[in-house]
Parts: C-alpha cells; structure tokens; sequence
C-alpha cells in the first residue's frame, strides 16, 4: 500500500514506533504544506493511503474527486471539519479519525511564554551572545492576577501552575460571561483556552483587548480566529495589552516572516508549538496508524 503522510513539519514520523509498524508499505513523508489544491492532488495521484497530521491540510472535494486510487485518510486526532467527509462516503474513502493529545503540552508551553515574555528572554539571550549584559528588567509573577478565558483541560492546567507561582486565578467562561469586561480589565496576564467554533470565532474584540492594563500580556496558544481580525496587532501597537505571546496564526504554516505579528518588538512568536513534543506526536501517529492498519485488514 502507498501511504503519504502530510505535513510532518519537523521530520518526526520516520522516528515514531508508529512508522515501524507500516513496514512493507511504501510511506512517503513531505514536511511541507501545499495549499494549492491541484498541485495536493498532483502530490498524492498514487496514494492509496493518506495520513494527515492534524488539520494542517484541508481535503475539500475539488482535491479528493482528483485522486481515483485513494481508499483511506487516517486523520491524527478526533477533528475532520478540515475533510470533505461526504464527498469521501460518495467514493468509499474510509475517513478514520483517532487518538487525542493530553492538555500537558500546550498547558507546559503557554507557561514558557508567559516566563520567557515577563523576563525577557528571548531579548536577553540575543543580546548576551552580542555582549551585552542584563539589558532589561523583568517582572515577577506571585501576587498578580491570572485570567484563563476558557477553564477546559488546557485552561485548568495553567491555573493550577499559577496558583503554584501564587498567583490570584480568575477565569472567564459562559456561567460568567457578564464579567468580561473586569476579567480583561484585571488581568495581569491572560492567557486563551477556547475550543474555535462558530460561538467563539473573533470572541476576543478590540474593545476587550482596550480594557487590558498597558502593563499586562496576553497569551494565545489555542486558535488565532479566537481573536477577531487584526484586533491584537492593532491593540499592541496601541499599547494595550503591552504585549502578546502567541503560538498560533490565522493561516499556518507562517513562511517568510509574512504576518504583521512577527514586526511587532512586544510581541513573542512561536510556529504553533503547542502540542509538537514527542508524546504527543507517538500517541496521535499511533492511533492514526493502528486505526489506518485495522481498516486495512477488514476490507
């Protein structure tokens, strides 16, 4: 069976158990992400088998009715609002989602920017290997306010390491939706965990952001649309909030520099690292695998 795996950015699946498990399949892996859906359907003219990572490439029909040979897309994790599914079922295109990732990752990581952000790091590192010596000041964190605007997994994770750090934990969700404008307010730094879906899209206004403390951070490692949009590019460049973190982008992968974020001097980037560490990937390749394997056998 000929199997494509897309958009293993960093490389990672050829060193998984998951990959020793399709031994005998011919596996081509590409790191890359093509958006142009005829040239996505060029690429994969001779899969029997697609395994998509995450939902970092979408299958809409004008890709999948290009690609005749295809029988299966094993999809890492439980979302498939990227795959024409119903195009799929019209082709007998098995669509096999399976696994999920633990809230660990992105809870770990959300608190790396927050640290790396109030203490500067990023900057004091670049500027130590120029010879410099401690250029900024930095800003403690016990007694300030933490606002977690979504308490899910992810969200009550982060506030159980902020209260560790002594930190006053406010949270935002539904039951309290009337508060907003004192949780945005208050908030020293605030940091999303929403799921994106049509009731959260662009939930996050300028009008939030304005009532934040010039002082204070914002922190997104959930969805960018979460935020609306150019809201956050424009509320930094006002000075409120002072600055952001953010892992993740309205159109990724973000090549080139090309987003208005990354010219920002109060804002810290990172390329949607969220959930990209070892265990994660073992668990979400996998389950795709197992599940990808079990269909090949019924048939």
């Amino acid at each position: 069976m000929r199997i494509a795996v897309l958009d293993d950015y960093p490389g990672v699946f050829p060193k998984t158990a998951a990959f020793a498990r399709l031994a005998g399949h011919d596996v081509t892996v590409f790191r890359d992400t093509e958006r142009d859906p005829d040239r996505l359907a060029a690429r994969l003219r001779d899969a029997d088998a697609v395994l998509l990572t995450q939902q970092r490439s979408r299958f809409p029909r004008t890709v999948i009715e290009k690609l005749p040979k295809l029988r299966f897309i094993a999809q890492t994790g439980a979302h498939t609002g990227h795959i024409d599914v119903a195009a799929c079922a019209e082709r007998g295109i098995a669509v096999l989602a399976a696994g999920k990732g633990t809230p660990s990752a992105t809870a770990e990581l959300t608190w790396a920017l927050i640290l790396a952000s109030v203490r500067h790091l990023p900057f004091e590192v670049r500027a130590l290997k120029e010879g410099a010596w401690q250029s900024t000041v930095g800003t403690g964190l016990r007694g300030k306010t933490l606002g977690v605007y979504g308490l899910g997994r992810i969200g009550a994770a982060v506030a159980d390491v902020g209260r560790a750090f002594g930190m006053n934990v406010i949270a935002l969700g539904r039951q309290n939706a009337g508060e907003r404008a004192a949780f945005f307010a208050s908030a020293d730094v605030l940091t999303l965990h929403l799921p994106l879906n049509d009731a959260t899209r662009g939930i996050v206004t300028a009008a939030d952001l304005a009532q934040m403390k010039p002082t204070s951070l914002l922190v997104n490692t959930s969805r960018a649309p979460l935020i609306a949009p150019g809201a956050l590019a424009g509320a930094l460049e006002k000075g409120r909030p002072g600055f952001a973190a953010v892992d993740v982008y309205e159109d990724e992968p973000v090549l080139g520099g090309e987003h208005p974020l990354l010219r920002l001097p109060n804002a810290l980037c990172t390329p949607h690292l969220g959930y990209a560490e070892m265990d994660t990937y073992e668990a979400y390749y996998g389950a795709a695998v197992d599940a990808l394997l079990r269909a090949t056998t019924a048939e």
